[in-house]
Parts: structure tokens; sequence; C-alpha cells
């Protein structure tokens, strides 16, 4: 902790005041050592991936071989930043259903939120759960958000969904996700005939709408494909990480699930694994 942080901490009278900042400022602190940790393992592998030894790196950096393998070994996963640093807000959506007076969460919303809270904590993450409120308007210009929301039920989503400059959503009769390049359209299996248990997501990282950063986006055309997506991510996070980074991009995800339980017994990338141009 910096002596400045530190000395007007000390300097609090009030005790109480005093332990929350204390507490707080620990707590940021700690966040930003694991962050520290999870670059310095992150730069190591990659020149490693460039081709530096292990013996290279270490006196490139001033440092001992064995220490750059512990570090290698330990600390947090770099792949962790795909879905961000720090503290994670995640948000899922509030529906109003048919005769409920009350806003209510979709059980699959809650399970994939659930699911993907338990992954990004494995990565060392905080997370902070949230809802898309009735009506859909929430605030996207912020800093490490993950949305579980699609265009039916936030415009907000819809209009950021829009600047996605491959994939799009297309209200046909049922929703599908269309590919602008290829024009290859998917449509769930729940919305044809007959009726298959396959469903389709979206997935990407796309620009806040302020331009001051990206969000990491994901739904499915039916709560099988939101599923879909976490079953994904939780298998090949490490992969998508090396494949963009933190950079924009969006996919199409495939889902196969079981019809008697919902659940998701395979999920893959549909369509190629677009890396938009950013400026």
């Amino acid at each position: 902790m910096p002596s400045s942080d530190l000395d007007r901490i000390a300097a609090i009278d009030d005790p109480y005041l005093l332990l929350r900042a204390a507490t707080e400022r620990l707590n940021a602190a700690q966040q930003e050592v694991t962050e520290l940790a999870r670059l310095r393992r992150r730069v190591i592998q990659e020149l490693h991936a460039q081709g530096m030894s292990y013996a290279q790196i270490a006196e490139k950096a001033g440092l001992s071989r064995g220490r750059i393998h512990q570090i290698k070994h330990t600390g947090p996963a770099p792949e962790g930043a795909f879905l961000g640093t720090g503290t994670i807000t995640l948000a899922t959506p509030l529906k109003r259903e048919a005769g409920n007076a009350r806003p209510v969460v979709a059980m699959e919303d809650v399970t994939a939120a659930k699911r993907l809270e338990d992954l990004a904590r494995g990565f060392d993450l905080a997370v902070n759960l949230e809802h898309v409120p009735l009506g859909g308007d929430i605030d996207l210009n912020r800093p490490n958000l993950i949305v579980i929301c699609g265009p039916k039920l936030s415009p907000v989503m819809g209009a950021l969904y829009e600047s996605d400059p491959v994939l799009e959503w297309v209200k046909d009769g049922a929703w599908t996700l269309r590919d602008r390049r290829t024009g290859q359209s998917y449509r769930s299996g729940e919305d044809s005939e007959p009726a298959r248990p396959v469903d389709y997501a979206y997935l990407g990282r796309l620009a806040r709408p302020d331009g001051n950063g990206n969000l990491l986006v994901f739904t499915g055309i039916h709560p099988h494909g939101t599923l879909g997506v976490v079953d994904l991510l939780t298998s090949e996070t490490a992969t998508l990480w090396g494949q963009v980074g933190e950079n924009r991009f969006s996919c199409v995800v495939g889902v196969e699930y079981d019809p008697a339980t919902g659940e998701p017994v395979r999920a893959e990338l549909a369509s190629p694994l677009y890396r938009h141009e950013e400026p």
C-alpha cells in the first residue's frame, strides 16, 4: 500500500470508518496483487511461446531460472483475463411471466450465472451479480462487465448487437442468428420442423457505447444455448483466450442438449471465430 494511502487511513479518527477504509484498501490491494501475478505469468508464457528458454527469460529479467519456473506454475491462470480482471459484474435479465405480477429470473439464467461465477472464481476473479431490469435499460459503460441477455428483452442490448460487423439477430417468425459474410442463418431446433434438441447462441466481446472499453456478451436463441456457452467457456477458455485475447470478436455457438434435462451434451463453434477490426 502506498505510504500516502497508509498515512491517510491511519489518520482517520473514527475507528469504524478506519476499519472500513482499511478493509476496502486491503481488498483493492489484494486484487492488484492477483492481477500482477496473472500478468507476470502471462508474459513468461508468451516469451516462451516466442522461442525463448526459461533460462534466457530468467537472465533477461534478472531472476533465477527456478523463480521463473515457479511463477509459470503458480498464481492465477492468464486465460482468466478472457472474462475480465479484478472484479467482474455479471448481469442476467429480469422477465415478467404471464400471470405473475413480480419480475422473475429464468432458472436457466440463474444456472448459467452460477456456473460462470464458479468459473470466474476459479480464475481468482471476484464477481458481483446484478439484473438487467424490466425494460432492459442497463448501463453498459462499465469495466469488466458480462451481460447474459438478448435483443428481445433489452433495446439497449439490441443496439449493442447491431454494432457487430459480422453477425446479426434477425426476427423472422422466430429469432435467428445470421452471418453477413457467408449468408448462413442459424435457427434453433426448437423452432424447426421437425423439432430437434439443438440450439444456437451468440458469444462476443463488443465495444462499449462510450468507446472506452469492451464488454463480454452472450445469450442463446433459447435458454439451452445460454447454458451451452457456459459449458464451452468452462472447457475452452484457454483456447479462446489464445485466439482472441482481449480483442473484440464474435461467433455462433452450436449446442446439442438432452431433451429430458435441457443440459448441454455438446457445445462447439458453429461459425468461424471472427476477430473484429479495432480502431
